[in-house]
């Protein structure tokens, strides 16, 4: 199978401008393509996993990836997806934040000459001339076609600011450069960058003729990455430091029963004949499944070592077999005989405050050694900190306090 119909059926596929010319390209590896990360955080995230695996797949089948860096669009600010504007950064935030993304990618792709390209859109965007660009790309742009694109549409009624109503334009713009300037010829997004896309390709046509427009491809992936990679209204981070390689096994551990075949489909490099056979198996072998996955994207994101170490984790906690050395811990420091279950908490960095941790007893979503925190009059001894406290918040967070 050739690498077009792979991504197919794997279901990575939503929409494409010219699907003929894409398989061709794509399956002799003749594609120079983007795909564009703004840096709004320090870290990528788990919702990145698609668009990162797309590019390793791509690669491999011999073509050019260029990881396009957002340090000019992220002081713009996507409103795809947002139902309020984003927190404006500085640029020495948006730089960081470029550095901690190329660490991160490297990961995953190959850079190197001949190789894969790592380039930032400030490069260019920030010493672009406002008149000189409306004069240059603004009359290629219909502000009535703009305003009916689902990106700026839901965000109509609660405001639209004129600083996000060109990112469209920005993220254009930057398919017109690179299309110029490093022979890209087509570009990746998640769905709910349709439009912003489509704008590229119409910037290309418009400028540079029909001829350019037929070197001009955009392919388009499902926006299942986009809803990947967050629990409980907070990322799953791919650096370590902010989300341990244990809870992040952990959240893939987790998934729910109906997406885990989608995500080992769509996820891993599990060759397509064993996720059919996988797809054969009975039902009481769903554990099984999401143990794999967890695995296997443990194993891309932080190496073989740490994703054995989090599945002797996991085992510990649910089979009370294996090693639970490699959970996340924290050493507490008694000032008494015995310290309350709210302070506990606190110290293990499972709630933000005492009214929260509180809440989260009332409602049952707190355990200790696998029994239910009956109330927050709760005490954990010396003893039991000594032989390790493993405490449960909710489904998927595990933590274990010791003894200082």
């Amino acid at each position: 199978m050739q690498i077009y119909e792979e991504l197919k059926a794997r279901g990575l596929i939503a929409q494409v401008t010219n699907e003929e010319e894409i398989r061709e390209m794509v399956n002799a590896g003749k594609a120079t393509f983007y795909i564009g990360f703004d840096c709004t955080a320090d870290s990528l995230t788990a919702g990145h996993f698609m668009a990162l695996s797309l590019m390793k797949r791509l690669q491999m089948a011999g073509n050019h990836p260029i990881a396009l860096i957002g340090g000019g669009t992220t002081m713009i600010g996507d409103p795809s997806g947002r139902t309020d504007m984003r927190k404006m950064l500085t640029l020495d935030d948006i730089n960081h934040n470029a550095e901690c993304f190329k660490r991160q990618m490297e990961r995953f792709i190959e850079f190197g000459e001949g190789k894969a390209m790592m380039i930032n859109n400030a490069d260019w965007l920030l010493s672009l001339n406002y008149v000189d660009l409306l004069r240059e790309v603004g009359a290629c742009f219909s502000v009535n076609n703009m305003l009916r694109a689902e990106c700026y549409k839901q965000r109509m009624e609660k405001g639209l600011s004129v600083l996000e109503f060109n990112y469209m334009i920005m993220q254009s713009y930057d398919f017109y450069y690179l299309f110029q300037y490093y022979g890209c010829n087509m570009q990746f997004g998640g769905d709910d960058q349709w439009s912003n896309m489509l704008g590229g390709t119409e910037l290309i046509r418009r400028k540079l003729g029909k001829d350019a427009h037929a070197m001009t491809i955009t392919l388009l992936t499902d926006s299942q990455g986009n809803k990947m990679g967050k629990t409980a209204g907070n990322a799953v981070w791919l650096d370590p430091d902010k989300t341990s390689p244990f809870e992040f096994f952990q959240y893939w551990r987790n998934v729910g029963d109906a997406d885990v075949m989608k995500c080992i489909r769509m996820l891993t490099f599990i060759p397509l004949e064993e996720i059919e056979e996988m797809d054969n198996w009975d039902d009481s072998r769903i554990n099984e499944k999401k143990e794999i996955l967890a695995f296997e994207l443990t194993k891309l994101v932080h190496g073989e070592e740490e994703a054995n170490k989090a599945k002797e984790a996991a085992k510990a906690l649910f089979s009370g077999e294996g090693d639970d050395a490699n959970m996340p811990t924290t050493e507490v420091e008694l000032e008494g005989a015995e310290i309350g279950i709210i302070d506990l908490m606190m110290a293990c960095g499972l709630a933000a405050s005492r009214g929260e941790a509180r809440r989260l007893i009332q409602q049952g979503g707190v355990s200790v050694n696998g029994e239910k925190v009956p109330n927050q009059d709760f005490t954990v001894n010396a003893d039991d900190l000594k032989a390790g406290v493993k405490i449960r918040k909710g489904k998927k967070i595990f933590h274990k306090a010791v003894l200082k």
